[in-house]
């Protein structure tokens, strides 16, 4: 817990000690953190391994484009206006294929891994085909942040206010998914990970879980992806397909699945470890990160920072709660047998 804390600390300190270009990367890597929790949470918390999980935070980069350069009339240009679509239709499109996938016996590892890479597939050809999507190129020129207390409504925001901006949403998101996780809906998404068959015997319904979990992962995704629509100006079909899918899953896997936080590093590490790899080793950066991806599943299965990031259960759970519980109860019950 304190080290969680310390890095927090550490990232609201940060403006005091870099330059403006290394603030404002941070605060690009950070539209990746999201959505590296988003994954993390369905696929560390309640073992839903999606292969298609690029395709909410497309949908929502998509829709902060749209909306950025009127391509929709009738929604006008607003950012909340483009962050409230990137919400709603991610879920949507997460609820209708999460109901598909889940219903009955349902799909799930291996099975539900290759369904959501085919998804992925379709999503990108569909996004190259359609040139109301801008084709191949996508959609280019989205403004950025406005700052409208600046004086003008058009004003762009700051580098350090960008930062701060993206690192609330960050810390939200974070503490959002974390109560999420250490609430009771969070021990049954657990159970449905270790088992989903013996928790159905329990009187969970596991399908109505798994479409809840799936969706709130998709709402964050899309979330995501609409903060990076404004912070690189730009969307294109690569961002809806099976290359991000694949990307997000090495930075999860690197930083540690089943610890938001360690998510949240590994997806800033590994893109700071990929921008210096592909100055220094050109065509071959690639090829190193699928070493480093395998060597830490091998090696550390639980990443790069799981373990030292991982928080303690919540009490409710801890067996030392338990049993004095349970020692209070045999109590009553010795005094009696006393009395007798």
């Amino acid at each position: 817990m304190h080290v969680t804390v310390a890095l927090w600390v550490a990232f609201a300190l940060a403006p005091l000690a870099l330059d403006r270009w290394t603030l404002t990367q941070l605060a690009q890597y950070m539209a990746y953190g999201i959505f590296a929790m988003a994954l993390a949470f369905i696929w560390g918390q309640a073992g839903i391994l999606s292969f298609g999980q690029a395709i909410f935070f497309g949908i929502g980069g998509y829709s902060m484009g749209l909306v950025a350069l009127d391509r929709l009339p009738i929604l006008g240009d607003s950012t909340i206006t483009g962050l409230s679509l990137a919400i709603v239709l991610p879920a949507v499109a997460a609820y209708i294929l999460g109901r598909l996938l889940f219903l009955g016996r349902g799909l799930s590892g291996a099975y539900f891994a290759i369904v959501t890479l085919c998804a992925a597939v379709v999503a990108q050809t569909l996004a190259e085909q359609w040139n109301y999507l801008g084709g191949f190129n996508g959609l280019l020129g989205i403004p950025p942040f406005t700052a409208p207390w600046h004086g003008s409504a058009d004003a762009y925001a700051t580098p350090c206010e960008t930062y701060y901006f993206m690192l609330a949403i960050a810390a939200f998101v974070f503490v959002a998914l974390l109560w999420i996780i250490r609430s009771p809906v969070g021990t049954v998404l657990a159970a449905i990970r270790e088992d989903d068959r013996r928790t159905s015997f329990f009187g969970y319904d596991v399908t109505r879980y798994k479409v809840w979990a799936f969706v709130t992962s998709a709402i964050i995704s899309g979330a995501a992806g609409a903060l990076f629509a404004k912070l690189f100006g730009f969307v294109s079909p690569s961002l809806i397909g099976f290359g991000l899918s694949t990307e997000v899953l090495i930075w999860v896997a690197v930083g540690g699945r089943q610890v938001l936080m360690a998510a949240f590093l590994g997806a800033l590490v590994v893109r700071w470890v990929e921008g210096l790899l592909s100055e220094r080793l050109g065509n071959f950066w690639l090829l190193a990160i699928g070493m480093l991806f395998a060597a830490t599943v091998v090696l550390m299965p639980y990443g790069l920072f799981g373990r030292i990031l991982a928080l303690p259960l919540p009490r409710r759970l801890r067996c030392t709660d338990v049993a004095e519980q349970a020692r209070a109860r045999e109590r009553p019950k010795r005094q009696n047998t006393d009395l007798i």
